[in-house]
């Protein structure tokens, strides 16, 4: 059967002496990769929707963009991350469009709080409640910088913390936006960005924004998405938590807080002396707070997932009148002081509507937060729980317990109308081999879904069912890697249970024994905060002073900052699209983490030679969304535990074990400090979800390998 002019296209491109070859000098054919490209291009010939799991090595994102960038449609990819968003759209596109000679305009585009907003950065200005020096000095930096960004992308500039307490004074949300009545309309760049992406070949978005679109239907991606053809998912293994996270409903007391101060600042701005502006606020902060009162944190131990790795917080069952461990009269008695409190702000902004555009989204804010109040009120709807996140502030959460309802329509839409995008983005040049292919009749849009890790199933149903693509061609193409020479499977078998008390101190033990040994070059990865921490002071105390030896633990920096540490290199050295070349090498270091580090920690080389994940990453017990998920399986006469807890952990397994081997030259050991895995039933079901290394089964085998990796290391350096 003939090659379509697209998948000949391709075909040529992953040649021997094909254009990707001839240009990149670290560039060498892949069956798996150009399988891959393949069926993306008949994805994009035929419409439809294709789900690829591509191991670590086979190059996705090459695999996904070649054939994407050829077929002359509009794409908009998707990323898990504005960081990995960022280096797609400022290293792998340009790269790739260079080799192929390709004229297109690609776009970034993220939500509104990557944005500067010169309004509330003037606002910032002349307000007194920025006192703080280290704050005072951080607005000046951005103001400085204000002056020269053409993108007012906040990402551009250096040193500025994701967490700095100067980013919500000087970015809006949707609940603060003054859309058309801003001041500074002309000169938003939010606005700027929507109006490129309108007017690009590609676009490089992130998850969070398509399912903040969703939800709300106001970042600009209701005019975007109807004019594309060909929709790309990266590392879509994510899009199913970020969905229920969008999908539902949140409110807290951190947004009362964040009302009370832009009540305050409007008010002393535009209508000083009108109204009791500090009175009103710090009224209805007291009210926040002592909702906020009611809860208790609980001492439990908090997963790592759970609280993303950053603040201790607990998530609270919530299936009655009053989240689990809040006094029901206390409670009710709460939301009647903040339903007060808030009704006193909108008689404040009721004398002052027409002063200040301002004062109208106050308006909107207070009734929101007001509606959403009644809501949570009310029974939490069958189809979805409710819980409440008790940390720094109170989180108030109704998610859905399945979105594919809301997706299945999405990804069998109708098809687009020839020529739909041709007014959004009039210029016509998109390169000889676009304009070979030709725009053609009305196709149904293509969707690719890909990641490293999408299921243990052939139907990879962990990701298909939950995201409503149980219809979808799959497509698994496994690693290049050759995991029984480069790397081996210990599980200690002498550590104590998980359940004991004495397993997180223990660990910490014959881990640094293993450091030492080795020389550093370990990653830890941990389940849960309380074994991050305990680990991870074990091993700074451990090797406190040590000449050759660093530890590194998450929280005592960026993660950006932590990689590159540990990586030993300076900011920007590794790229994607430069996979093959490894990266230089972190002699000495050991990082402990948890979270995020189970996916994105990308340390090709010897400079991570030795991951030790600390138990199986089953879903935490007690979790209100975990239970809600197993009571509803178990309802269906499916197995809570066989049909989702098992699952969820042979993936995160799957994720933390993708950490070891990055490159077709690195070596190492994985070690698993749980005996489940080789004690247990179902660990066999676990062990199948790893890649195929050798197993290591006795301490002084482990101890010759770890002898190995040191002599390999100094011999090849």
């Amino acid at each position: 059967m003939p090659l379509s002019p697209l998948a000949a296209l391709v075909d040529a491109a992953f040649a021997p002496e094909g254009m990707l070859a001839r240009a990149l000098p670290h560039f060498h054919p892949r069956a798996g990769q150009t399988d891959m490209a393949q069926a993306v291009a008949q994805t994009i010939d035929t419409g439809g929707a294709l789900v690829a799991e591509a191991g670590t090595g086979v190059g996705k994102t090459f695999a996904y963009l070649v054939p994407a960038l050829l077929s002359g449609e509009r794409v908009l990819i998707s990323t898990a991350t504005k960081s990995l968003q960022d280096q797609l759209f400022a290293r792998d596109l340009p790269r790739l469009l260079e080799v192929l000679a390709l004229p297109l305009k690609t776009a970034l585009l993220k939500g509104r709080s990557s944005y500067l907003c010169l309004h509330r950065l003037e606002q910032a200005r002349q307000d007194g409640l920025a006192g703080e020096r280290a704050l005072q000095r951080m607005l000046a930096r951005v103001e400085v910088w204000s002056q020269a960004t053409r993108s007012g992308d906040l990402a551009e500039l250096p040193g500025l913390d994701e967490k700095s307490a100067a980013i919500p004074l000087v970015t809006s949300t949707r609940d603060n936006c003054l859309g058309s009545a801003c001041p500074r309309f002309r000169d938003c760049h939010v606005n700027r960005a929507r109006r490129e992406a309108l007017a690009a070949d590609v676009v490089v978005i992130n998850h969070h924004l398509f399912f903040a679109d969703l939800a709300v239907r106001e970042s600009g991606m209701a005019e975007l998405l109807p004019s594309v053809r060909v929709v790309v998912f990266d590392e879509a293994h994510q899009l199913n938590a970020t969905g229920v996270q969008f999908l539902g409903l949140q409110f807290g007391t951190g947004q009362l807080h964040d009302l009370a101060r832009d009540l305050l600042q409007a008010g002393l701005q535009h209508a000083r002396g009108w109204v009791d502006w500090p009175g009103l606020a710090q009224a209805l902060r007291q009210a926040a707070d002592q909702l906020r009162a009611t809860v208790r944190s609980g001492s439990a131990e908090v997963p790592a997932a759970a609280a993303g790795g950053g603040a201790s917080s607990i998530r609270l069952p919530w299936s009655g009148a009053a989240p689990e461990g809040a006094d029901p009269r206390a409670w009710s008695a709460a939301l009647q002081a903040l339903e007060w409190a808030l009704r006193k702000v909108l008689e404040g902004l009721d004398a002052v509507a027409e002063r200040a555009p301002d004062f109208a989204r106050l308006h909107e804010r207070t009734v929101q937060a007001m509606e959403r109040l009644a809501h949570l009120a009310q029974a939490c709807p069958p189809d979805a729980t409710r819980w409440a996140d008790a940390g720094l502030h109170l989180r108030l959460v109704e998610s859905p317990l399945d979105i594919a309802p809301r997706l299945r329509p999405l990804w069998s839409a109708p098809e687009i109308e020839p020529g739909a995008w041709d007014d959004a983005a009039p210029d016509e040049s998109s390169g000889e081999a676009a304009a070979a292919l030709g725009s053609g009749a009305a196709r149904g849009r293509a969707w690719v879904f890909t990641s490293a890790t999408l299921g243990t199933d052939d139907a990879l149903s962990w990701f298909t069912e939950p995201c409503g693509l149980q219809g979808a061609r799959i497509l698994r193409v496994e690693s290049p890697f050759d995991y029984a020479a480069q790397a081996a499977l210990f599980v200690p078998p002498h550590l104590p249970a998980p359940s004991d008390p004495r397993h997180t101190a223990s660990l910490a033990r014959w881990v640094g024994d293993a450091v030492e040994r080795l020389g550093g070059r370990t990653l830890v990865l941990t389940t849960t905060l309380k074994a991050l921490r305990s680990i991870g002071a074990a091993l700074q105390q451990r090797f406190a002073g040590h000449p050759a030896i660093e530890v590194l633990v998450q929280g005592q920096g960026t993660k950006r900052e932590l990689m590159e540490r540990f990586r030993n290199e300076s900011p920007g050295q590794h790229s994607a699209w430069e996979e093959e070349e490894g990266g230089a090498p972190g002699q000495g270091r050991v990082l402990v983490a948890s979270a995020s580090f189970w996916e994105g920690f990308d340390v090709p080389g010897d400079a991570l030679q030795l991951v030790v994940i600390d138990k199986l990453p089953f879903p935490p017990p007690g979790d209100p969304l975990v239970e809600a998920r197993g009571r509803q399986l178990e309802q269906e006469g499916r197995s809570a535990f066989r049909d989702f807890a098992l699952p969820e952990a042979a993936v995160a397994l799957k994720q933390g074990a993708g950490r070891l081997i990055r490159s077709e030259t690195d070596t190492g050991v994985l070690v698993v400090a749980d005996t489940r895995l080789t004690g247990m039933g179902y660990g066999k079901r676990l062990l199948r979800a790893l890649p195929p290394m050798r197993r290591i089964e006795t301490q002084d085998a482990f101890d010759q390998a770890l002898d190995a990796l040191v002599t390999r290391t100094s011999t090849t350096g």
